[in-house]
């Protein structure tokens, strides 16, 4: 894949704001800057890598005042002759500024198409590229640092690590397939094979809690009436987000919001109370919180511990059955009349017990680390290198099962033929997760997430 065109795009999000980017690349970056943009001073020779100001023309009339900066391949972020131009960040002057460059010979870019042509030019592997996008959607500082890392090569050098281990052993395989009559010199192929699905192995099996991390979980707070469950959403969120009064039944749908818990994105769907009523609207509040029940990820069973435990609680709980649930006891700055023992001996799945008040703000750290607790499986990193997205974890997978069968087969003492089957789709496995081996229709889906000017 060779690109030999020059792309244009607007590079910061749609809106006004201080500054406004357009960015090109490709052979005819710097012939179409020259074109539109005119340096108050210093005439149209660009050093790289230093900003030049002067106006944007459309032929003698000014567009805008601007900054503009040339990186001279390969020393850019595509390996391309790269050109930003600087303008304000009103959507009038960039997009006149982007119309100029693709007057000028730019084509419009195709959304992840700069980074797409930074993968290609070898300047980073696929799996740093899919990082960039999670840097940009990171919404906790974990789920930040370990898309820095992937961004770095920490994966990609696993992989590799644990490929390289393959290739050896492919080669040998391969030698004595295809060449059955020469005296090929013995090589040791078991132990690179188990050592490579050992590596696999460790990758993989973080991979549940990084891909929670990276995409976070929902959480539906459930309880009868007035037990507090809007005020723990505010308490939560730091922010007055649900209205709250002394009033049951305020709350009349379910209602939406991301709170970092422990280092992890957690959708916090606050729910209408469960309860028998003859109010119509709120009798769709109440199935709306029916079926969030059903989809979430975690229950936070919450129920007021100022007051004795009542059937509706039994009742409301029986829902929550099968599903991984932290008993929240909120209103902890008001004297218990809770039988949390019966409550807690009652239910199946209850994974954790953890006392609050919305009011105080007692507890709420606590809670947060339980709700990451509970959905990690386990409270710390290790310091593992955390594999954060579902497409790597599917290729893993299969490697891992071709290893298996490679390892098996060797033992077993089946034709060499055979085992080398196994371990190039192995090998084939891992290369898609740093790009070696993907085709233009998967990098097309991949890139196609990515913003335009990205």
């Amino acid at each position: 894949m060779l690109y030999t065109d020059t792309i244009a795009a607007i590079a910061t999000p749609v809106g006004e704001g201080g500054v406004g980017i357009v960015r090109l690349s490709g052979a005819e970056a710097l012939a179409i800057l020259q074109q539109i943009f005119r340096p108050v001073r210093g005439g149209q020779r660009y050093r790289p890598q230093m900003l030049r100001y002067g106006r944007i023309f459309d032929n003698e009339e000014i567009v805008d005042e601007a900054l503009a900066v040339y990186f001279k391949a390969p020393h850019s972020y595509t390996r391309e002759d790269v050109v930003e131009i600087h303008c304000h960040g009103g959507a009038l002057p960039l997009r006149q500024t982007l119309e100029l460059t693709l007057r000028a010979g730019a084509r419009l870019a195709e959304p992840g198409e700069f980074t797409l042509r930074a993968f290609v030019n070898g300047r980073i592997d696929l799996a740093q590229a899919e990082a960039t996008l999670d840097v940009i959607q990171a919404r906790t500082q974990t789920g930040m640092r370990l898309a820095l890392d992937q961004l770095g090569g920490r994966l990609s050098r696993d992989v590799q690590r644990a490929r390289d281990n393959l290739i050896g052993a492919l080669a040998y395989l391969t030698a004595l397939v295809d060449f059955p009559e020469d005296d090929v010199p013995e090589q040791e192929v078991l132990e690179p094979l188990r050592a490579a699905l050992a590596q696999v192995e460790q990758l993989h099996q973080g991979a549940d809690q990084g891909i929670l991390y990276r995409y976070g979980a929902r959480a539906v707070l459930v309880g009868r009436p007035n037990a507090g469950k809007s005020s723990l959403l505010n308490a939560l969120l730091q922010v007055e987000r649900a209205i709250v009064t002394p009033v049951a039944g305020t709350t009349r749908d379910t209602l939406e919001e991301t709170a970092n818990l422990g280092g992890v994105p957690v959708v916090l769907i606050d729910t209408a109370g469960i309860t028998e009523t003859d109010d119509p609207v709120e009798r769709i509040g109440v199935e709306r919180s029916r079926r969030a029940l059903a989809s979430a990820d975690i229950v936070l069973l919450v129920v007021d511990q100022s007051a004795p435990l009542a059937d509706e609680d039994l009742a409301i709980a029986e829902l929550t059955y099968g599903q991984p649930t932290v008993l929240v006891c909120n209103k902890a700055d008001q004297s218990s009349a809770l039988d949390r023992e019966r409550l807690v001996g009652a239910h199946p799945t209850l994974r954790a017990v953890a006392t609050t008040s919305a009011a105080t703000g007692e507890g709420l750290v606590e809670l947060g680390e339980t709700v990451a607790r509970t959905l990690l499986g386990r409270s710390a990193l290790a310091g593992e290198t955390l594999v954060t997205n579902p497409r790597h974890r599917e290729a893993l997978h299969r490697g891992i099962e071709h290893l298996q069968s490679a390892v098996t087969a060797v033992e077993a003492g089946v034709p060499v033929d055979l085992v080398a089957v196994d371990v190039t789709a192995a090998v084939q496995a891992l290369g898609e997760v740093t790009g070696e081996t993907v085709g233009e229709d998967l990098l097309a889906t991949i890139f196609s997430r990515f913003c335009i000017g990205k």
